[in-house]
């Protein structure tokens, strides 16, 4: 199964309300097993014990839909690339050195982390501005589990975490946007301001400690004690719709003032994609930002958004290695995937 995933992409990347600028909405859940000790005070004998309850209770479970079950440390390290690019699971979980494991729908929709900073982190990813209906799919997979797993849950304080800033409710609402206009206009402080004044965090496109490559950021909750499930969605989606606003304003404004400018800009993107013999990574993902915007705004004809959206996925190095069976070094995933480049977007 996970050789075909690099022909595809998830459900959750299939686009959905306001997709102009959002790409896709996450909420995760941290739980931990009573009786058990946080995993960075446990014994080697202890996680590997974890990791089988928990693999057994949620193969037993019924979520409403299959799920597989992987164990990461049993996976090589492309593999385990390839998942974090899905965003299946985060960075930290694919380079631990303990027994853990990962199950996932088919969609990629619902993942079920196990071993990584908590026991258990449950995540549920949809496309566009879908924070209620993804928190609504979280819970019901919350209320499965902890039908079968003991929580740790305190009265005083709610669910007990690994990390002291996910006790509470241990809900992390997160939402990647995509803000090429801010950018170009050098308005992302504003943005980012804004944001951190309503209490959001803003990080880059794998969240935590990373940086924002083709101009994707992700705005998440930063408070989970005190505070309710509902009002972190509220906070967060009222957050996500200031930036939005500013996103399309800046939008709209290079439309009026900088039209020919734009268009030249966005143009030369989608010649460089097109004709290009190598290509790293993080070019790719820029010039594909800029050709998606061209898109959005109208500029480019003949282009596909839907290819557009699968290539800011499918030309990672992880999954170019997968489409092509074998391990490449720099120079040969920059010239392979510069030839998938011209093959998807038309060069005959």
């Amino acid at each position: 199964m996970l050789e075909n995933l690099n022909s595809n992409v998830g459900a959750w990347l299939s686009g959905g309300p306001d997709d102009d600028v959002v790409v896709s909405s996450r909420v995760r859940l941290a739980r931990n097993v009573e009786g058990f000790p946080f995993l960075t005070r446990a014994g080697k004998q202890q996680v590997a014990r974890l990791e089988e309850i928990l693999r057994c209770k949620i193969l037993s479970c019924d979520f409403g839909r299959p799920l597989s079950y992987w164990r990461l440390d049993q996976m090589d390290a492309v593999h385990r690339q390839l998942l974090v690019e899905r965003h299946l699971i985060a960075r930290d979980h694919a380079i631990a050195d303990w027994v853990r494991g990962v199950a996932f729908d088919a969609g990629e929709r619902l993942s079920l982390m196990v071993n990584e900073e908590d026991h258990l982190r449950i995540q549920v990813l949809g496309g566009g501005l879908r924070l209620e209906e993804s928190w609504a799919e979280a819970d019901r997979a919350d209320d499965v589990l902890a039908a079968a797993v003991p929580y740790a849950f305190s009265a005083r304080y709610g669910y007990l975490t690994a990390c002291p800033t996910n006790v509470g409710t241990g809900m992390r609402a997160s939402v990647m946007v995509h803000l090429p206009a801010l950018v170009m206009a050098q308005e992302m402080e504003k943005a980012i301001e804004l944001a951190r004044g309503r209490r959001m965090a803003v990080r880059g496109l794998y969240g935590e400690g990373t940086h924002a490559s083709a101009d994707l950021y992700q705005l998440s909750n930063q408070a989970t004690l005190g505070v309710s499930e509902r009002e972190i969605l509220e906070e967060v989606g009222d957050a996500v719709v200031a930036v939005m606003e500013m996103e399309r304003e800046a939008r709209n404004r290079f439309l009026q003032e900088q039209a020919a400018n734009l268009t030249e800009r966005v143009e030369r993107a989608l010649d460089l994609l097109r004709t290009a013999r190598f290509i790293s990574s993080e070019e790719a993902l820029h010039l594909l930002s800029q050709v998606r915007l061209g898109v959005l705004l109208g500029l480019l004809k003949n282009v596909d958004p839907t290819v557009l959206r699968n290539l800011l996925l499918l030309t990672l190095p992880a999954h170019l290695q997968t489409m092509e069976g074998r391990d490449l070094d720099t120079l040969e995933r920059d010239e392979t995937r510069a030839g998938y480049l011209r093959e998807r977007l038309g060069v005959r």
